[in-house]
């Protein structure tokens, strides 16, 4: 397959086909994001992509699922998604599953007859970076959106009836009051958004980003893991919604724990809040096992 730069995608869709419909991400000024910070975000043409479909049906045959890089597909003008959406329906019988990173701002900038459609054409599910409900957190990191405009997009892909994986970050906030605050908008945001999905991983520095910086020079007071497994906790705690799929086994967090919300709640919290009240040290990953 041709890809250009490296790919990126999330860890549910690691038996997708990666097609690359875009180079690099449309916001890309997120603070703590280095993903695509060395290239300059560009729509690939849709002739090289249904190239590239031509290429995978050549090679598997047929698909069950498809993932559309890079950072941001959703940016596409509608109707050249619905083309390749199309495209891959038609050579692909058994696919049942396309996925894609959605930013909020390209969720607001289509309205819903276009959401619509193309959860008709077959896009079923979205990845959206949430991050935090907290108005602070998002202007500090450079979101790009209000709290009111990141719920707004969720409750846009909701109403669509796009699958909605809403991604969310342990100390992203920092430490003190601004972590408890951030958590409990969190799972407020969540709660008015209704994503079937809600992974949470942990802020990892990442070099020559500016959030790094601010670690770097102690402008930005990074949370130890007892402190992120918190703010886990009181997440859990102040979510209210059923049938909420809760991820919290990525390899930045500290502690693994999923469950469905309610259902698993009681379980989930005995398991997070066992190691808090030792502070056992022993439970959590080790720093040299976490990854990005």
């Amino acid at each position: 397959m041709r890809y250009e730069g490296q790919i990126y995608r999330p860890f549910s869709e690691a038996n997708s086909y990666l097609l690359q419909c875009t180079i690099g991400c449309s916001h890309n000024r997120c603070t703590f994001c280095g993903m695509y910070k060395d290239r300059r975000y560009r729509i690939r043409s849709l002739a090289d992509i249904k190239a590239d479909i031509q290429m995978a049906k050549d090679y598997y045959s047929d698909l069950e699922k498809v993932f559309l890089c890079d950072g941001d597909a959703l940016a596409m003008d509608t109707g050249v998604l619905l083309e390749i959406l199309n495209t891959l329906y038609a050579k692909f019988p058994s696919i049942r599953h396309v996925g894609t990173y959605a930013g909020p701002g390209s969720i607001l900038e289509k309205d819903m007859s276009e959401l619509t459609a193309l959860r008709a054409a077959g896009l079923t599910k979205a990845y959206l970076g949430v991050e935090s409900g907290d108005e602070r957190v998002l202007a500090d990191i450079k979101k790009g959106v209000t709290a009111a405009e990141m719920l707004r997009a969720g409750q846009d892909l909701v109403e669509a009836d796009i699958n909605l994986s809403s991604m969310v970050l342990l100390g992203i906030a920092g430490r003190g009051d601004a972590s408890r605050r951030h958590a409990e908008a969190t799972a407020e945001i969540t709660n008015q958004m209704k994503p079937r999905y809600l992974a949470a991983l942990t802020y990892t520095p990442v070099p020559n980003t500016p959030l790094y910086q601010k670690v770097e020079n102690q402008t930005f007071e990074l949370p130890g893991p007892l402190e992120t497994i918190e703010e886990m906790k009181i997440m859990m705690e102040n979510i209210t919604i059923d049938n909420l799929k809760f991820i919290g086994a990525h390899a930045s967090n500290y502690l693994p724990v999923s469950g469905e919300l309610q259902k698993d709640k009681g379980r989930m919290l005995a398991l997070v809040s066992g190691v808090l009240a030792k502070q056992d040290m022993a439970a959590l990953r080790p720093e040299n096992h976490r990854g990005l």
